[in-house]
Order: structure tokens, then sequence, then C-alpha cells
């Protein structure tokens, strides 16, 4: 079992939740989440680069002139890549497919990655987590608190405008519904933090599919 910090609103220690590794995958898949990080990268991009070929570029076909007896370097048609305003080599021709993953491959990365930082003590769990008014001092004080004030992933358990608009000045903090979150974004900041019924929630819906622990 590992064991994941709780705090309250003020950074301090109240106890702490153990999870089973079990839960999460059982072990850390390094390959798999390398996978999931080039596919979730891959799909932030348009893919609509395109540039044209020797038979996109205008001008004629017919050879410029004579091969032989001219005393010119040979030379074919005008739109040839070695000349000014030919076609491009090998150049981009737009879109194309995107890196697939399956969703059960995305979700246990994503286990995977969880799983990586409640080993390196990364995670913790806000018991008391509450804001009745937009107040980005309240957050920024808590996120001190607790060392995740370099950069940190904000885990809730449904879209909050308050908590969002509380926290969208904090710099290197994103805030992401518990559902919504992914190798990426949880590798990619230091710290990641739960509210209690966001990481209740997690811990539910890793019940419900059961990753189970098998190899990759």
């Amino acid at each position: 079992m590992l064991a994941v910090r709780v705090v309250n609103m003020q950074g301090q220690a109240t106890g702490e939740v153990q999870v089973d590794p079990a839960l999460l995958g059982g072990h850390v898949r390094a390959k798999l989440m390398k996978q999931a990080i080039v596919a979730y990268l891959d799909h932030q991009r348009q893919h609509s680069a395109r540039t044209k070929g020797r038979s996109d570029v205008a001008g004629s076909t017919r050879k410029l002139y004579r091969q032989k007896g001219t005393g010119n370097a040979r030379a074919g048609m005008i739109r040839t890549p070695v000349r000014r305003g030919g076609g491009r080599t090998f150049g981009k021709r737009g879109p194309r497919a995107f890196k697939a993953m399956p969703q059960k491959m995305r979700r246990l990365a994503c286990h995977s990655a969880i799983l990586a930082k409640i080993q390196s003590d990364d995670v913790m769990i806000v018991g008391d987590f509450a804001l009745p008014q937009i107040k980005t001092k309240t957050v920024a004080a808590l996120f001190s608190a607790v060392g995740a004030d370099r950069g940190c992933v904000l885990a809730i358990e449904e879209r909050n405008d308050v908590v969002h608009r509380s926290s969208r000045n904090i710099p290197k903090t994103e805030v992401r519904v518990v559902d919504e979150l992914n190798a990426y974004e949880v590798l990619r900041r230091k710290k990641l933090i739960f509210t209690k019924p966001a990481f209740e929630r997690l811990v539910n819906a890793a019940k419900a599919t059961g990753n189970g622990s098998s190899d990759e």
C-alpha cells in the first residue's frame, strides 16, 4: 500500500490515505507513458502544412534546351527542384493521420503517471478544499505552503468557475477535472494536488475499470 498525504487549506498535514498500487496498474510503465505523451503532443498539431512539388508549380514541362551541343550543363524542365521557383523536394504534403491510441491504454498511461508521482511523494490531497469566492491569494498561499508554488496540477471533481478564475493567474498551474487528466499533464508539473472528492472519484473509477497489474 502507498500513502498519500492529506493536508488542509493552510498546508498542514492532517493524515494520509492508503492507496493500493494495483488500482493504478501495479507498477510504472515508462514506455506506455512515453507513447501516450507522443500521441498527445501529436494531436496538438494541425498537420496542415503543404508545400508544392515539381508537379504543382507553374511552368512548362518541355526541356529547356537540347541535351548536347550548347556548352551548358544538361537541364530538363524549368520546374525541377534544383532551379529557383521549382518545386520542393520531399516537401510536406499535408494532412496526415494522427497517432491513434486506445482509450484503455491512455487511461493506464495516466494511472501510471499518477502512480509515479505518488511513489516520488509529489501527490497530496486537500481534505477541506473550499473557495466561497474568487480569491487568487488563498490558492497561491496553499500552493506555497505545500511546496507547489513552482508548478502543479490541481485536480477537481467537476468544473468550477471560481476555482479556475482563482488559479488562472498563478504561473505554471493548471486546473483540470479529474476525469480529463492525461499522462502528459500529470508529468508536466512537479506536484499533483487532488481535492478529496476528486481523489475519491479517481479511486472509484479505477475500481470500476480494473486496470490490473499485467505487464505491458
